[in-house]
């Protein structure tokens, strides 16, 4: 399969608005993308619309602010989206959102509402855009899965079953769309700077102290930029690349879980415990924040669905001496 041509096509992004999501959308740019840019995030939306108008005048920018999280609104913009761009060259579903806890310190619902904005979300405009890929030659599509879309560490159950899905998802779909000459790429970031973290939904049971403890231990791994992490997937779109890999706090333990599939927990609760075992007293109790709908390592509802678009890995979660990491990202 050639290279993608990124220049005189139509790009849709999600989770747009803010970190991997915005850095996407002005490297797109760049290339010479139109861009359909989503987000649930409104204000941000239109900055980085209008600063990409700016500097690329001949450029036609679109925005469309919804909410992952709400199937019906989600279903009626891919099917405005599908009626205007009958033909898109590039899909890159990069919202998504995050939430600290093990599973028995969740709500379903919350659960739930992880599981419908960073899988079902994806899967929905993917179903419904499909067409307009197929119906453009060399087009290619790429799902922002997560590091831990590779391992799963304990207090990150929703946020690892929705990133293992989009995996799975993915690869199916790359296997079923090579005679349609459509490429695909699965994307893996791990310590992107984004504010999927800060910004992240805590689960009703957790202890906010000790979560705060495990957040900011696990903040230290996020080091990669944004726009470097953007350059990154999109020379891997290009390339027709299966499978990207961000940094070393992805690639690292995707080699342990090779290694070790079973006994990688071991390993992770060790690298993510405090230096000092009375840092957790030393914490002051957290902001309360409710999530922003975005996404991608920063995902808005449409561009890094939650505000962070599927950029790398969330927040730990710690329980009794065992943190747990999580990744950043946005939610729709």
């Amino acid at each position: 399969m050639r290279d993608l041509v990124f220049r005189g096509g139509t790009a849709v992004l999600t989770g747009a608005a803010s970190g991997i999501g915005a850095a996407l959308a002005h490297g797109l740019a760049r290339r010479g993308s139109d861009l359909v840019l989503l987000d649930r995030d409104a204000d941000g939306l239109t900055s980085v619309a209008a600063a990409i108008s700016a500097a690329h005048p001949d450029l036609r920018v679109e925005t469309h602010v919804v909410d992952l999280a709400d199937a019906g609104a989600t279903e009626r913009i891919a099917a405005e989206i599908h009626h205007a761009h009958p033909r898109i060259r590039l899909l890159i579903n990069n919202a998504g959102v995050a939430l600290g806890g093990r599973f028995d310190q969740v709500t379903l619902e919350e659960f739930l509402w992880v599981i419908e904005i960073n899988f079902r979300a994806v899967v929905r405009l993917t179903h419904a855009l499909l067409p307009a890929l197929k119906a453009e030659p060399g087009a290619h599509l790429v799902n922002v899965s997560s590091l831990f879309g590779i391992i799963a560490p304990a207090g990150q159950a929703a946020y690892a079953a929705s990133k293992f899905a989009v995996r799975g998802f993915t690869e199916a779909l790359r296997h079923e769309l090579v005679d349609d000459g459509v490429g695909v790429t699965s994307v893996h970031p791990g310590g992107i700077r984004t504010r999927i973290a800060t910004s992240a939904r805590v689960g009703s049971g957790v202890d906010r102290a000790e979560y705060e403890a495990g957040r900011r231990q696990f903040e230290k791994l996020l080091t990669i930029d944004p726009a470097k992490a953007a350059e990154t997937i999109l020379r891997g779109a290009q390339r027709r690349r299966g499978r990207v890999l961000i940094g070393w706090s992805a690639k690292l333990p995707d080699l342990l879980a090779r290694v070790a599939p079973a006994g990688y927990g071991r390993v992770i609760a060790l690298g993510m415990r405090p230096t000092r075992p009375a840092a957790v007293a030393e914490v002051s109790a957290p902001r309360t924040e409710t999530p922003a709908g975005r996404a991608g390592a920063d995902v808005p509802v449409g561009g890094t669905d939650a505000p962070i678009s599927g950029a790398g890995a969330p927040i730990p979660a710690a329980r009794s001496g065992e943190e747990a990491a999580r990744e950043p990202g946005r939610t729709a």
